[in-house]
């Protein structure tokens, strides 16, 4: 089971990510992000690759938690 405090969020650095959670590696290639933005965080990135931010980062989330994850409004702390 995982903490709130533990999702991935929008202004996370790429790298920080990739590095704390290895099973989004492949939803940031299939996502084509270039290892030359390790650096930015998610939200910079997604961006100017014309993504929508709530669809990475839930992507994100789905990889490293699993799909049923939920990071919307409605989302409880059990």
């Amino acid at each position: 089971m995982f903490r709130f405090d533990q999702l991935i969020r929008r202004d996370m650095i790429v790298r920080d990510v990739k590095q704390r959670y290895p099973e989004t590696i492949p939803v940031f290639e299939n996502l084509h992000y270039r290892a030359v933005c390790d650096d930015c965080d998610i939200e910079t990135v997604a961006r100017k690759n014309g993504l929508n931010v709530r669809d990475v980062v839930d992507a994100l989330n789905g990889a490293a938690f699993g799909p049923e994850t939920d990071t919307g409004e409605h989302a409880t702390n059990q």
